[in-house]
């Protein structure tokens, strides 16, 4: 596939999920990529922290890609940059503050030479072949989120990346109605959405609303600890709560790498300049209780996240007791829910009050919901509007309201749905590969693979491991061995594993050792029959035979 006199857009992820954001514009032979994301990896992967996006596609063709152009630095939109962005070969083009935080990246993995990291200023341009992009600042949850005006010979696309509306946002300056309506007066092909909180039927609020239900919480707390977790990247949330620590006459205290991180790349791009100064774990440790405010990271239930180890006990120094409160500055993503019980329940069985959303305003959104997103298609009128970003429930909804919002036309991709734009779109042209790998230590592998499907395996259905000792004539020369591990027969295992060695003896004895291979499966098979009996259960079954 190559593009040609055309317009084309090619999703790679994000498409039909939430998070994993990754995508292509192809014309005149040439594409570039908007967004290098990674999502988390759930119980289906086990071992498994991170899923990467298989670009492979575009990777088959480097040659005629130009570069990556992010739109803000969250990890489903950066996440990836570590692992995939010098196999690509291909500069990087950020703001100010992603670019901190794409830095720090790729200083951790030594890759700050192998990859060009290029700076582009809020509300700047870049050239790459005949796509020119212009950054468009949109409040969102995180600093300088942006939209890209993208403009081609074949049409102009507008990619919102995430975004929200904020009558008063707390960092940066957001692109105004007047200014998003010269855009759509400038005639847009495209545009390329959130469809994240399709489903909400109000606005998402403002951060200034926030910073106003934390303070009442936090004011109300005359004694005991407070812990606030949110979200790390959500530097105007911390701005927040460096105002409400100062008017409670609380001391803040960092508890979280990423937390230092973003506040240590905030800092040096211009942000946070109100923020107190912190206090040390150990100075903390030894203050009066009702003086301390700890932010923490780990509002999804990471178990190796600062709140996951505060709430069991196992943080080395920050410790709480029944008095304290815990407050959650976030929203709950879905499937994060079972993580994020645990240990809210791990923190109410320590007498630790804990606050949610739900009890008092303390979050608001960074996605927009229907008041929004209308709002917007009223103000950039494309011709075609493409969802994005959200599962396809979210996509199928966001298509049916641009569509009621007067878009003449929409389409709802899927992770390598090749789509012409322009001339005569949207078209869908072909499905091109597009799947899923995992970082499994250190090593990227496919989310299919072999790996993933032996170690889903074992977790289902447990091991077991059979040895036979044949003496130099062939013949049996002692009781074959059997262990058994995760496989449910627990106090009638001494039992269970003698019954599976005297299966495999007796089909030992009677099969012939010449073939090797045929040998060892029968007695393979033998042993895993009575597993099958006693449990119903068919463990992986490893058998080895040794020739003396």
């Amino acid at each position: 596939m190559k593009p040609g006199k055309e317009l084309i857009f090619l999703p790679l992820g994000g498409s039909g999920e939430i998070g994993m954001n990754v995508n292509l514009y192809g014309c005149n032979g040439k594409w570039v990529m908007v967004d290098l994301g990674m999502t988390f990896a759930d119980p289906s992967y086990p071992g498994v922290d991170l899923v990467l996006p298989d670009l492979s596609f575009i990777e088959d063709r480097a040659k005629d890609l130009l570069g990556v152009v992010l739109t803000h630095g969250h990890e489903d939109h950066i996440g990836a940059i570590p692992y995939l962005a010098n196999d690509l070969g291909v500069p990087l083009y950020a703001t100010p503050f992603t670019a901190g935080l794409i830095a720090k990246k790729l200083e951790e993995e030594g890759l700050t030479k192998e990859v060009k990291l290029n700076i582009i200023p809020m509300g700047g341009t870049l050239q790459l072949g005949d796509f020119h992009f212009r950054y468009v600042a949109l409040a969102h949850s995180i600093p300088e989120g942006n939209a890209l005006v993208i403009d081609t010979p074949y049409g102009r696309v507008f990619h919102t990346g995430d975004w929200k509306l904020d009558d008063g946002p707390l960092l940066g300056t957001p692109a105004s109605a007047a200014e998003l309506t010269a855009i759509g007066d400038s005639g847009v092909l495209a545009m390329v959405g959130d469809s994240t909180n399709v489903f909400n039927n109000e606005a998402s609020g403002s951060e200034t609303d926030v910073r106003e239900g934390l303070l009442k919480v936090v004011k109300a707390r005359k004694t005991g600890r407070v812990v606030v977790t949110t979200f790390a990247s959500n530097a105007a949330r911390l701005a927040t709560l460096g105002y409400v620590a100062k008017e409670t006459g609380r001391h803040l205290v960092l508890a979280g790498r990423s937390m230092d991180r973003i506040t240590q790349v905030a800092k040096a791009t211009g942000y946070l300049k109100d923020m107190p100064p912190t206090l040390s774990w150990e100075a903390a440790r030894n203050m009066d209780p009702s003086k301390i405010l700890i932010l923490c990271t780990g509002a999804q239930g990471e178990p190796m996240a600062a709140l996951s180890r505060i709430a069991n006990g196992s943080h080395p120094v920050l410790k709480l007791e029944k008095g304290d409160v815990v407050v959650y500055s976030s929203k709950q993503i879905p499937g994060n829910e079972l993580a994020i019980g645990h240990v809210q329940n791990a923190l109410a069985t320590r007498g630790i009050e804990v606050i949610t959303e739900k009890q008092a305003h303390v979050h608001v959104s960074g996605h927009p919901g229907r008041p929004e997103l209308e709002a917007m298609y009223d103000w950039i009128r494309p011709e075609i509007a493409i969802p994005v970003h959200g599962e396809r429930r979210h996509m199928e909804a966001h298509a049916a309201l641009a569509l009621e919002a007067g878009v003449p036309r929409a389409m709802v991709p899927v992770n390598g749905a090749c789509i012409r734009l322009a001339p005569n779109g949207p078209t869908l042209l072909s499905h091109e590969k597009a799947g899923r790998l995992i970082l499994d230590g250190d090593v990227i592998l496919p989310a299919d693979g072999i790996t993933i499907v032996e170690r889903r395996r074992l977790m289902m259905n447990g091991h077991m491991g059979v040895t036979v000792v044949l003496d130099r004539d062939g013949r049996v020369a002692a009781k074959p061995t059997v262990t058994a591990q995760g496989v449910p027969v627990e106090e009638d295992k001494a039992d269970f594993l003698s019954q599976c060695a005297d299966a495999a003896e007796t089909v030992a004895r009677k099969a012939d050792a010449k073939n090797h291979e045929k040998y060892a499966e029968a007695v393979r098979v033998a042993v895993r029959r009575i597993a099958r009996e006693w449990t119903g259960k068919k463990p992986v079954t490893d058998v080895q035979v040794v020739r003396l």
